[in-house]
């Protein structure tokens, strides 16, 4: 009997180190999902709207497929930072939604992403966000006080980091995670899971630098981030701000609050960005 319980306690203990070390060797493809619908099955003109396809060059040398979305009379920019799986056409319905607002759009996928070159990587992403604010505020010329960051899930990291490098219109981050090491140990408690993430994406630290307007979205039903990440960076977050409770999971909040969300998102970047 003890011979079979310590064959046991190996074997159990064997399987622990096992997936740490699975866990902390191939982060990156927990992280990352550009696999999930790399075809772009659909265009903002067929969707009524005037668009610009684009090919931003990273310094690194990496081509990002991008669309400028244009709109008449336009109120400012959002430069749309998209989550971790699928491609810019995946978000028609938000780059819609910000244009009948009255504001352009620039949104791009990440290296490695639908039609973009290379791998992702966390240094890589911060580089190709950078890219496309550069393409804004030096190519077209855009003040950036007339620039709002959109960031959604892993794209609130980026455009939190970028806000804090540069002074944006507007922050507005949407179920967005305050670090991967929290997440991690969120989804993995059973794991010293801080210790084996590599990636750190640090939303809360970035948010804690930056000056700019900032308007958080999460919901309670969140099944993939935590409600308690939403807050917590509402708290980092020095003002002025505002905060949107949501409906629904992860993926679906702003289809089950999508009336009281454009209300609330249109108010904001109303009173921060753009004319009167």
């Amino acid at each position: 009997m003890r011979t079979m319980l310590i064959s046991l306690l190996t074997t159990l203990g064997l399987a622990y180190v096992g997936f740490a070390a699975l866990l902390f060797l191939f982060q990156e493809r927990l992280a990352y999902y550009p696999e999930i619908g790399r075809e772009i099955h659909s265009t903002p003109r067929k969707h009524g709207m005037d668009y610009e396809p684009l090919t931003l060059a990273t310094p690194d040398g990496e081509t990002l497929d991008a669309w400028f979305v244009p709109a008449p009379r336009a109120r400012g920019v959002v430069l749309f930072l998209h989550g971790n799986a699928g491609n810019l056409s995946h978000r028609m319905d938000s780059i819609a939604m910000f244009h009948r607002l009255g504001y352009a759009v620039l949104i791009f996928d990440y290296r490695g992403y639908g039609r973009s070159s290379g791998k992702p990587s966390e240094a890589g992403l911060h580089r190709d966000a950078e890219t496309a604010w550069a393409y804004l505020a030096d190519t077209r010329g855009i003040a950036p006080d007339d620039i709002i960051l959109f960031g959604e899930s892993l794209g609130g990291a980026l455009a939190a980091h970028l806000a804090a490098r540069q002074r944006p219109g507007a922050l507005v981050l949407a179920s967005v995670f305050t670090s991967v090491p929290d997440l991690a140990a969120d989804l993995y408690p059973w794991l010293p899971a801080r210790w084996l993430a590599r990636l750190r994406y640090d939303t809360r630290a970035a948010l804690a630098r930056t000056d700019c307007p900032v308007l958080v979205a999460h919901s309670p039903d969140d099944e993939i981030i935590p409600y308690r990440h939403g807050q917590a960076l509402f708290a980092a977050a020095p003002g002025p701000k505002a905060f949107l409770a949501l409906a629904g999971g992860h993926n679906d909040g702003f289809v089950f609050m999508r009336d009281e969300w454009i209300e609330t998102l249109a108010g904001f970047l109303r009173q921060h960005v753009g004319p009167g």
